[in-house]
């Protein structure tokens, strides 16, 4: 169980910088974004937590802010437009490749 509070965390992990990036903007700040941010922060945080009951805290870490870069990297591209090279794609895929291989080595 504690992996899917990992991944969960994981997912949780898009939610802070999304909020951060739209809660403040040309007109100043937009504070249901922030405490979106907040409340993603805490989850993820909360989640993590309970996921290092079992795993172990470097192997979760990895993981946790792996799922969370991989997930910032795509709401970038679909959200805001941001840069799709192959490059980039090619060195998410290797933290991708990271996260499965703690998950296997586990």
């Amino acid at each position: 169980m504690e992996w899917v509070y990992l991944f969960v965390a994981g997912i949780c992990e898009w939610g802070w910088p999304l909020g951060l990036k739209l809660g403040w903007g040309e007109k100043g700040a937009h504070f249901g974004w922030l405490v979106f941010s907040v409340f993603s922060m805490a989850g993820s945080g909360g989640l993590l937590l309970a996921a290092l009951k079992t795993i172990p805290m470097g192997t979760a870490y990895a993981v946790w802010t792996g799922i969370g870069a991989v997930g910032a990297f795509i709401l970038g591209i679909l959200i805001f437009s941001e840069p799709a090279t192959l490059a980039r794609f090619f060195f998410v895929g290797m933290i991708i490749a990271g996260i499965l291989g703690l998950k296997l080595a586990a």
